[in-house]
């Protein structure tokens, strides 16, 4: 038998690794060297770094410092510091600023400038900067010039585009004053801000402002930084540049503005709105005062030589009367900016003259029966604002009314503000309804029920049964609205409010009916023109034509509704005027009555009565009218039947003076006949009448002064007959 290998040795005398020993083999040994390993390198990588920093702090021991020289050297340290970190930031916030300059034509870039034209080709208005640089600066007068850097910018000729000191005195002003009563911005600043920067007050814009002044003082000279300033800024009265100013105020070029004339133009870059002699002749003249202190104060003057223009102020040219449709061509400026964007980029001309679709003298009867209005009723009402858009059924804006005074307040109510329509909203249910099945005469409920927490109401806190949709929309009942809704889906309602013209947001809640919505009038009238337009998609528009200075067409309004996208079937139609027409005839629109031409429209008010509308359409116009407040206060139980609906009566009847009527869409037979009531005939039966325009405040005087006539009459030996008679005449 072979001999066997004899077996490892073991115990304390054998001399296998440790590992093996303890029976540590394969990949957990493997494990274990590499543990081993990391341990080792990373020990080794801190003995280097450790070596390499008593190194470092050895040399740096060498440039130790103490007492006041480390003080100092801290503070500079610090000051380095903190001096990078704000410069990186002010850079980087100035980057988007410089972006504004990469064009190498900036100097020669313009901003839109259009003139506006009426429907017959008359100018009605500008909009925009026409830069007018015609006068040379040698050729303006040496008293304008000293007037505007004496109140705008007196170190102009010293500083780098930023003055530092007038800057901090400008602070030390503002902080004892506790406001803004003095500002620190150069001359170089301001037009930086014109020429690339908005009007936005934030330390960004200032950052911007800043850079990009002295940007400006590095590529031009002073004097054509001075010139740019006074051919740019803008001056009231859509006016930009003092030569522009000039001819508005004086009728005059700048050329021949004399020191009290130039005194009051340098007074007007601070704040033209405030300043502007055809707005406040009394401010204008008291901050020229202030400009001819400051000639003095700056020794341009002495008081002798301006002892004569403080005796003599200027006197403005008077531009009171003239009325600018101001709303109208802030909202014709917008579509023309919409339009100008997408031009060629071989029309390079910024300057265009657009005819648009507007019509004098129905802007002017929409001004007057909104003041008259408000003037005569407002306070009854308890109503300070209005706002009317009409148009022609394919969409041309005629007029636009966005509020009681421009002056006052710019804000358009008819294209800006966002409020509920209330029951107007109604025609987008039944019009979605005839669509889904429903005809004029199908029966609805109108009797009590709840969606949830919630339970509409009628008007009249009465229910009336079954009733055809006929009926329930010509009287504006809630209740069957809401019905009707549920069972047509509030999604399709609102798809059919969008095709038609609603542009705003439409949340879908269980409200959404009886119009919870916000809209706005101008929205409102474009999709009303759908029921004018016998179902075609209308889009509202102000311009017809633009053409450069030259008279070459750039581009033409092609609105063709016979091309129109179909959003409503003619069927739909068919149902929906009969209804509207209804509406004005025997149902909550009376007022709105045109005598001889056949109109249709409906009525809305909101809850708490903040709101009340009317929208209404014949053949040939639509026009939507709105009363309320800026505030939401409600108003005093105002209905879109009564001063709405009269308003709307008034500028309507103007409207369709001369014009050749045209069939409504889907209502064929002849209009009524008949005029409009004598709201003060009859003092007792306006009281009764539930529908009359006068509110009872109103109608309480005209009771009272009936009474004291016939008191009048009965003392004087009059006959009652005879006094009846006199107060029904």
């Amino acid at each position: 038998m072979a001999d066997q290998p004899a077996p490892p040795p073991s115990g304390k005398g054998s001399k296998r690794p440790p590992l093996e020993r303890a029976g540590i083999t394969g990949w957990r040994r493997t494990l274990l060297d590499l543990d081993a390993w990391l341990n080792a390198a990373l020990f080794a990588f801190w003995i280097f770094l450790r070596a390499k920093w008593e190194a470092y702090s050895a040399f740096v021991d060498r440039f130790h410092v103490s007492g006041f020289r480390r003080l100092a050297v801290e503070g500079l340290s610090e000051t380095a510091t903190l001096g990078t970190c704000a410069s990186v930031l002010l850079l980087a916030l100035a980057v988007p600023a410089f972006d504004e300059t990469s064009d190498e034509d900036w100097l020669k870039r313009s901003e839109l400038a259009v003139t506006f034209l009426d429907r017959y080709g008359n100018k009605i208005g500008e909009r925009g900067i026409k830069h007018n640089d015609s006068v040379p600066l040698e050729e303006m007068p040496d008293h304008l010039i000293k007037a505007v850097l004496a109140t705008e910018d007196r170190r102009f000729y010293e500083h780098f585009g930023i003055d530092v000191a007038g800057t901090l005195r400008a602070l030390t002003t503002n902080f004892r004053a506790g406001g803004v009563v003095q500002g620190g911005s150069s001359i170089t600043q301001q037009l930086a801000k014109n020429l690339f920067l908005s009007n936005e007050r934030t330390i960004e814009r200032k950052i911007k402002e800043a850079f990009l002044a002295v940007w400006l003082e590095s590529r031009l000279k002073k004097n054509e930084i001075l010139k740019l300033y006074l051919d740019r800024a803008y001056l009231g009265g859509g006016a930009y540049g003092v030569d522009a100013a000039a001819q508005y105020y004086f009728a005059k070029s700048a050329r021949d503005v004399n020191l009290s004339e130039a005194a009051m133009l340098a007074g007007l870059f601070k704040a033209p709105a405030r300043y502007a002699p055809h707005v406040n002749l009394p401010a204008a003249r008291a901050r020229a005062s202030i400009v001819l202190d400051n000639l003095v104060e700056a020794g341009f003057m002495t008081e002798g030589q301006v002892f004569g223009a403080r005796r003599n102020p200027a006197r403005a040219v008077d531009r009171r009367e003239e009325q600018t449709p101001n709303y109208y061509l802030d909202y014709a400026f917008r579509e023309v900016q919409q339009i100008a964007a997408r031009l060629p980029a071989s029309v390079i001309e910024r300057v265009f003259v657009v005819r648009t679709a507007f019509d004098p003298a129905i802007q002017k009867a929409a001004d007057e029966a909104i003041e008259s209005s408000l003037r005569q009723f407002g306070r009854d009402y308890n109503a300070n604002q209005a706002a009317i858009v009409v148009m022609e059924v394919n969409g041309a804006v005629r007029a636009m009314v966005g509020g009681r005074d421009y002056g006052d307040s710019q804000f358009n109510r008819a294209t800006d503000a966002l409020r509920q329509p209330g029951s107007s909203f109604k025609v987008f249910v039944y019009a979605t309804a005839f669509m889904n099945g429903f005809t004029a005469q199908t029966i609805v409920e109108d009797s009590p029920f709840c969606l949830g927490n919630w339970c509409p109401q009628n008007y009249s806190k009465s229910f009336s049964g079954r009733m055809p949709i006929f009926q329930a929309l010509t009287l504006s009942v809630n209740i069957p609205a809401v019905r009707v809704a549920g069972v047509v889906g509030r999604q399709k309602i609102v798809d059919t409010a969008r095709k038609m013209g609603l542009t705003t947001p439409l949340p879908i809640s269980a409200p959404l009916p009886l119009g919870a919505a916000e809209v706005t009038v101008f929205d409102m009238t474009q999709s009303y023109a759908t029921f004018a337009a016998n179902g075609k998609r209308v889009r509202g528009h102000a311009a017809l034509e633009i053409r450069s200075l030259t008279g070459e067409l750039l581009w033409r309004d092609m609105t063709d509704l016979s091309r129109a996208e179909q959003i409503l079937p003619v069927s739909v139609i068919n149902e929906m005027n009969p209804i509207l027409v209804n509406v004005v005839e025997n149902g909550t629109a009376r007022r709105a009555i045109l005598n001889g031409i056949l109109a249709g429209g409906k009525t809305g008010t909101t809850n708490a009565y903040r709101d009340a509308w009317f929208i209404g359409l014949t053949g040939n116009f639509v026009a939507a009218v709105w009363y309320g407040n800026d505030d939401y206060q409600p108003l005093r139980r105002m209905t879109g039947g009564s001063l709405p609906a009269m308003t709307w009566h008034k500028v309507m009847s103007v409207a369709h003076q001369g014009v050749t009527l045209q069939q409504l869409p889907g209502v064929k037979r002849e209009p009524p006949k008949r005029d409009m009531p004598n709201v003060a005939a009859a003092p007792q039966n306006l009281l009764r009448n539930r529908n009359t325009t006068l509110p009872p405040r109103a109608i309480e005087r005209l009771l009272k002064l009936e009474r004291a006539l016939r008191d009048a009459r009965s003392s004087a030996g009059v006959p009652a007959a005879d006094s009846n008679r006199s107060a029904a005449n």
